[in-house]
């Protein structure tokens, strides 16, 4: 049965200090490529597969985009997106569901609470439920639907793992990662995800990160226009006050999480960091990210440092801060 590296395999990514006590310690891997694409960091296993989760929706989008998806702006962000489900995601994943022909009734993610707080709370002191849109994964539900509109395929079986559109995401993630997906498994949001190593999907992403809409190539020039409509529109891909759009309002970064502890970040540069955080527990995958590409020479310490701030690294005592998650990469 294939499974993930092991812990003998991992290596310290972080720990949570609680009053100058070492209180928890997060292990995982990394890789780090350099912007021609060689490894320039390598730490633990970098090479068994891991689930990309959410990392993948880069390259789902894409896939739905060169399938005839026609998808731009805030819409082609949330396609892209993790949303937090808040009132302005869920318009524009409506917006996608009317171009589609399709309802809420048709996105086959299952229902959720949305993760913004408020809105969630304004949701219940309406008496309301859990519903499909206000799931995370809605917007590339949305989109998947309507690559199937657009071609004339069966939208009631769009997850099949064998679906025309699945098979043609497959493709598009194995010519992007340079390698033959064979491992797939049902995400949480009920779409096939593959298994692939930490390498090959910092490369995928870094292919699609670096992409120029003025490429001869319409994969790539589909490529550069998503990560233009994410890096414009970064509420989209996350939700206001959340780390990947922090980091990519305030660096310039493209960033892509992805649930159980992965993490895929791409400087401005190129430089890519790609990551999976053994436990599970993401909490402390970004500032390992951000570390590892300061570490690099992609991103600027103190700019890097600055933005530490705005993300939810400290650890409370009796309502006062007593400590902090911290890099050790």
């Amino acid at each position: 049965m294939p499974q993930t590296f092991s812990a003998q395999d991992a290596v310290e990514l972080a720990v949570v200090e609680r009053s100058g006590f070492v209180e928890s310690r997060h292990t995982g891997s990394a890789v780090v490529l350099s912007p021609d694409g060689s490894v320039r960091t390598a730490l633990g296993d970098i090479d068994s597969p891991v689930l990309p989760r959410s990392t993948l929706k880069p390259l789902q989008a894409l896939g739905c985009l060169t399938a005839g998806a026609d998808l731009d702006g805030e819409r082609l962000g949330l396609a892209t997106a993790s949303h937090s489900g808040t009132d302005r995601h869920v318009d524009v994943v409506r917006s996608i569901l009317h171009l589609a022909g399709k309802s809420e009734d048709d996105l086959g993610c299952p229902p959720a609470w949305p993760g913004d707080t408020a809105t969630r709370d304004e949701i219940v002191r309406e008496l309301g439920a859990p519903s499909r849109i206000r799931m995370n994964c809605s917007g590339k539900h949305a989109a998947m639907l309507l690559a199937c509109t657009v071609n004339g395929w069966d939208a009631a079986t769009y997850l099949d793992l064998n679906h025309p559109l699945q098979m043609h995401i497959r493709e598009v993630a194995e010519r992007l990662t340079g390698t033959k997906l064979s491992i797939s498994a049902v995400d949480g949001c009920g779409a096939p995800v593959y298994g692939m190593s930490l390498t090959a999907l910092a490369r995928g992403i870094q292919r699609i990160a670096t992409s120029s809409e003025r490429s001869p190539f319409a994969l790539h020039r589909h490529a550069a226009a998503l990560v233009r409509a994410v890096k414009d529109n970064p509420w989209t891909i996350d939700g206001p006050g959340r780390p990947d759009t922090v980091v990519i309002e305030k660096l310039g970064v493209f960033a892509k999480t992805g649930a159980e502890g992965v993490l895929v970040m791409t400087a401005p540069d190129g430089t890519t960091a790609a990551l999976k955080v053994l436990d599970g527990n993401g909490r402390a995958a970004t500032v390992v990210a951000l570390t590892l590409l300061v570490r690099a020479g992609a991103l600027p310490a103190a700019q890097v440092a600055q933005v530490l701030g705005s993300l939810p690294l400290t650890i409370q005592g009796g309502g006062k801060d007593v400590g902090a998650i911290r890099p050790t990469v």
